[in-house]
């Protein structure tokens, strides 16, 4: 457990409530250039002729993200790993109208192109992390920007962690600078079902619309293990016990299913306006599920309650799309692969409490051995800064146990597998023709603890360049009052 900050120390409780570790938060810039407010405000319902679904993808909190203006660039001479293949050797990768044109040994500039050289260095996708609370546990932390679990009821599937997306914590900067471009920010752990979490492009903005990775899936975050039982059973009430746990799950997908067929009847029967059902909040979101339309992200550890929580999902007819921290998810890794569900997890951490007992540092490396989607996620504001290493050791761990992995498995880790975890797979996690321009060029080989990621490029815009000042942007609370001493 990492407690190196004043921040955790007086956020402690809040903050230990995230998932399973306390958040530190070391202060970073954040870019101040917000992105262009798009002017359809969005609806939550369809019409009547559509047939009066409530729409999970079209909501009354529409993303606003317009990406930054761009122009042709061409870095050529690289070492590019596309996570769809081999590492290129001495290739050149064109960024166009913010995708990626062309890739390859053999890449024709463009009239007017910039020309990089990159011989040398290295080129990979835009970093992606799974599970972060940037922005919900903002620094400098304390109880005012403690906004990442409303712990007061086992089930509160009803909240949105993007409402408590703080634009300006500065965190979101040093995630950048370590060559992430999109983050999954999730409510945390304290409740079976903790709300709704959102996908950001990592660019700031002066509203978290702004930010909001367009028609991008949300995530319903649930917890099982120690979390909830320690939350609500300190306090007299259920659930204290994994038993209670799952009923506390199965009797929320119950009503979920009622829900639903109230909605899928009344839509049958011609969607009269006057006869719409009442609408609830909680229960839209686990109808969305329901629906296909919204993700789960399971925090779980052990391997048993893993393949609990597959079995109820077969009982009530939805798909997890990835367990979060799963530090037994070694044992169950032939279920995962059945299942088509990915496992994101630490490279080294465990111990810190029982249920992370278990863990083993070849956790991902025995995933991916198999052929199951394995992740390396973070839930920590200073390991985000360098996930890239964090992939580097897992790798490591896997080689030192015998496993044959290249870099190239381990560069899934941390761009396409997560892009496939939250839906995305079609749009970024790999440097492919037509894909987003997010892509990020390394001083040196990125699983080197040398390297360091020197340019940074969202949707073929240049974000971050660490050898231009003017390139690293800063956060308005970074910036401070007039006046102010530090």
């Amino acid at each position: 457990m990492t407690h190196g900050s004043v921040a955790v120390l007086t956020g402690l409780l809040a903050g230990a409530l995230a998932c399973s570790r306390a958040p530190t938060t070391t202060p970073t810039p954040v870019p101040t250039a917000d992105s262009a407010q798009a002017a359809s405000p969005g609806g939550v319902f369809r019409t009547a002729e559509e047939g009066g679904r409530i729409d999970n993808s079209t909501t009354a909190f529409p993303s606003t993200y317009h990406p930054l203006p761009s122009h042709s660039v061409v870095i050529r001479g690289a070492n590019i790993m596309t996570a769809a293949g081999p590492t290129l050797k001495g290739a050149s990768i064109l960024l166009q109208d913010g995708k990626v044109a062309a890739v390859g040994t053999s890449v024709a500039v463009p009239d007017g192109a910039e020309v990089i050289d990159a011989a040398g260095k290295w080129v990979t996708p835009g970093i992606i992390d799974t599970h972060s609370h940037l922005g919900v546990y903002a620094a400098p932390g304390g109880q005012s920007l403690s906004d990442g679990n409303e712990a007061t009821n086992p089930n509160t599937s009803e909240v949105w962690a993007e409402h408590s997306v703080w634009p300006q914590d500065p965190q979101f900067g040093l995630a950048l600078a370590g060559g992430v471009t999109t983050i999954e920010i999730l409510p945390g752990s304290a409740n079976l079902f903790g709300g709704r979490g959102v996908v950001l492009r990592n660019l700031a903005s002066t509203t978290v619309q702004g930010m909001k990775f367009p028609n991008a899936p949300y995530a319903l975050k649930m917890a099982c293990g120690e979390n909830p039982m320690r939350v609500y059973g300190s306090r007299g009430r259920a659930p204290s016990t994994r038993m209670g746990n799952m009923a506390g799950y199965r009797e929320a997908w119950i009503k979920a299913t009622a829900y639903k067929h109230r909605w899928d009847r009344w839509r049958a029967d011609g969607a009269d306006p006057a006869k719409m059902p009442d609408r609830d909040l909680g229960l839209e979101t686990l109808m969305g599920v329901l629906d296909g339309q919204i993700r789960i992200q399971n925090h779980c550890y052990r391997a048993d309650e893993m393949a609990e929580m597959v079995a109820m999902s077969k009982e009530f007819g939805y798909h997890i799309a990835s367990f979060h921290h799963a530090v037994e998810a070694y044992k169950i890794r032939d279920l995962l692969k059945r299942e088509g569900i990915c496992a994101s997890m630490w490279s080294d951490w465990w111990g810190f409490k029982l249920e992370a007992y278990d863990g083993i540092r070849q956790n991902i490396a025995l995933l991916a051995e198999d052929g199951a989607c394995a992740i390396l996620h973070t839930d920590d504001p200073d390991g985000i800064q360098r996930m890239n290493q964090d992939a580097a050791k897992a790798l490591e761990a896997g080689t030192e146990a015998g496993i044959q992995l290249t870099g190239d498995d381990a560069i899934k880790w941390i761009t396409i597998n997560p892009a496939k975890a939250l839906g995305l797979d079609a749009e970024i996690g790999s440097l492919e023709p037509g894909k987003r321009a997010d892509v990020v060029v390394w001083s040196a080989d990125p699983l080197s603890v040398y390297a360091h990621a020197e340019r940074v490029y969202l949707d073929g815009a240049l974000v971050y360049d660490r050898s231009d000042p003017s390139r690293q942007p800063v956060s308005d609370f970074m910036l401070g009052q007039p006046g102010e001493t530090r």
